[in-house]
């Protein structure tokens, strides 16, 4: 099939990928259809099969970037002398990097139900390899005896749920800045796991 006229690989793949964020985040993965991708676009909904093998890839793309970015940030992020350092670290890389990316976050939680067994696996170890990462933390400080939690398994899990949603309702220029997010959800970890 020939591509649309004045449609550039570089330039229309990441606008398919954006699209389909925009329109995933927006109505639901169910709720949209390649011919509306290719409508945002601009192209002919055959023209999206140069770009993409289907809205299932498009999907499990959108969703394996947002945590191989997160993974990347994560590794090159200080990581802390001490338990209570590397946490504070955690905390504050985890809400800066979410808060830029609400669309991406929405969509690794909530669309995860309509990924393929095999995207599902794929993308839940990427998960765990995060979570993994905070609950090392965790158990540092609870043998250092700087933290108090009874289970750092689901004590990660919890503190990754609370950060998380604060993409739910914090927005830049609203009353509080991100500096002072920041500051009020690392005084909250901090006390939720006794240090």
């Amino acid at each position: 099939m020939a591509r649309t006229q004045g449609s550039h690989s570089d330039i229309t793949g990441p606008r398919v990928r954006a699209a389909a964020l925009q329109l995933f985040a927006q109505h639901g993965y169910a709720a949209v259809s390649m011919r509306q991708i290719a409508r945002e676009v601009g192209v002919q909904a055959g023209a999206l099969y140069n770009y993409t093998p289907d809205k299932q890839s498009l999907l499990f793309d959108l969703m394996q970037t947002h945590m191989t970015e997160l993974l990347a940030a994560r590794e090159h992020s200080p990581r802390g002398a001490t338990p209570t350092e590397a946490l504070e670290h955690f905390t504050r890389l985890h809400l800066r990097f979410h808060s830029e990316r609400p669309d991406e976050v929405f969509i690794a939680y909530m669309e995860l139900r309509n990924l393929t067994p095999e995207n599902f696996a794929k993308i839940e170890e990427l998960r765990r390899s995060y979570e993994h990462g905070l609950e090392t933390i965790l158990r540092a400080g609870v043998n250092s005896r700087d933290f108090e939690v009874n289970d750092p398994k689901i004590a990660a899990m919890a503190v990754i749920a609370m950060l998380t949603g604060v993409n739910t309702w914090f927005r830049e220029g609203g009353r509080l800045s991100l500096t002072e997010v920041e500051q009020i959800y690392w005084d909250m970890v901090r006390k939720a796991v006794g240090a």
